[in-house]
């Protein structure tokens, strides 16, 4: 028998892997994709330098998608990376979701700060002041102003017969319906929604004891707006509105006209300028020195004093005034004494 001397030993050492072009691709990919990560985070995490100097407005439009939106945001220059902004609102499952409207995006605001505006719909608020006297012109140009509505189309909507019959509104237009007050509105609100909420408003002013008050006067609600809309023209100071209440109710109570210059004004379609004896024979049912009684309709918003004030005149025999001081009004009960103060307050206004 013969030994077998020679022996065959396997290596116990694992074979080496090859490193293929796959692989290497895959980490490459690894690698650019953590980079791109990490971009996105620095950009989602860093304000925008449009925001450095302040605040921006923007207006995100309804209807539209994810991708529309975050080019938007880009373009206005209020987030660094459109990608960025949509990765973010998928992760926190508010791509579907986000609030159209007009944002004002705040100082140094990152794209996680403009999300949770979108996600939460807190869109700008304007503020809108429409002080007493004021006209439905006025309220046109102050809304346009703050880009809510265009003024035409308040103008037309405030005369629009179907829209005043759904606010239960019996004249020709809102014109003195629009009670004055701060009201806050947004941008995408409709011409309607506004108005509407301006007459609410003085609906909720006009309670059963003011109505009540005013039919014992004789007088409609149309007919108390109108008279409270000429005391809130005539009267400088609060103070003053029950005398100038009594002026005019003394003179409708002996069939005077009122000779009220705001509704000469008015009906010239300025009421800023002094008027001249020619203006004073205009052609209008607006003209209180040609036409006895009130006008047709107010001349203006008035506010709760002057609608109180034409309700509770103050008792007085007065039949005229005059301004002192661009203010103040001298009263009288006689026409002689009514151009004796003429004549004194102009001398001293002319010095």
């Amino acid at each position: 028998m013969v030994e077998q001397t020679g022996s065959s030993s396997k290596s116990t050492a694992p074979p080496s892997k090859a490193w293929t072009p796959r692989r290497t691709l895959l980490g490459a990919g690894g690698v650019v994709l953590s980079l791109f990560v990490l971009v996105q985070a620095w950009w989602v995490l860093v304000p925008a330098p449009a925001l450095r100097n302040g605040p921006q407005l923007v207006e995100v439009f309804p209807h539209q998608g994810l991708f529309v939106i975050a080019r938007q945001l880009d373009k206005a220059g209020v987030i660094r990376s459109p990608a960025g902004f949509a990765l973010l609102s998928a992760l926190r499952g508010s791509a579907r979701s986000l609030k159209a409207g007009e944002y004002e995006i705040p100082k140094d605001a990152a794209t996680l700060n403009i999300l949770e505006l979108l996600e939460a719909g807190k869109v700008k608020v304007h503020a809108v002041l429409f002080l007493e006297g004021a006209t439905l012109k006025d309220l046109a140009r102050l809304l346009e102003a703050e880009r809510l509505v265009r003024a035409e189309d308040v103008i037309r909507l405030a005369a629009d017969r179907g829209f005043l019959r759904t606010l239960g509104v019996e004249a020709e237009s809102l014109e003195g319906y629009l009670f004055p007050d701060t009201y806050y509105f947004f941008k995408g609100m409709s011409p309607q929604e506004i108005l509407a909420r301006m007459v609410h408003r003085l609906r909720e002013l006009l309670t059963a004891d003011i109505r009540a008050q005013a039919r014992m006067q004789g007088l409609t609600l149309h007919q108390l707006l109108t008279l409270a809309s000429i005391i809130e023209k005539e009267a400088r100071l609060p103070t003053e509105q029950p005398l100038i209440s009594a002026v005019f109710w003394n003179r409708l109570n002996r069939g005077m006209p009122l000779q009220a210059d705001p509704t000469v004004r008015y009906a010239l379609g300025n009421p800023d300028q002094a008027l001249t004896r020619a203006d004073l024979q205009a052609d209008s049912a607006f003209n209180t020195y040609r036409h006895q009684g009130l006008p047709p309709a107010p001349i203006a918003s008035p506010g709760k004093g002057a609608i109180l004030a034409a309700l509770d005149p103050a008792k007085v025999n007065y039949l005229y005034f005059v301004s002192m001081d661009g203010r103040r009004h001298f009263f009288s009960s006689t026409l002689e004494q009514h151009n004796s103060a003429v004549a004194k307050y102009r001398l001293a206004r002319a010095q």
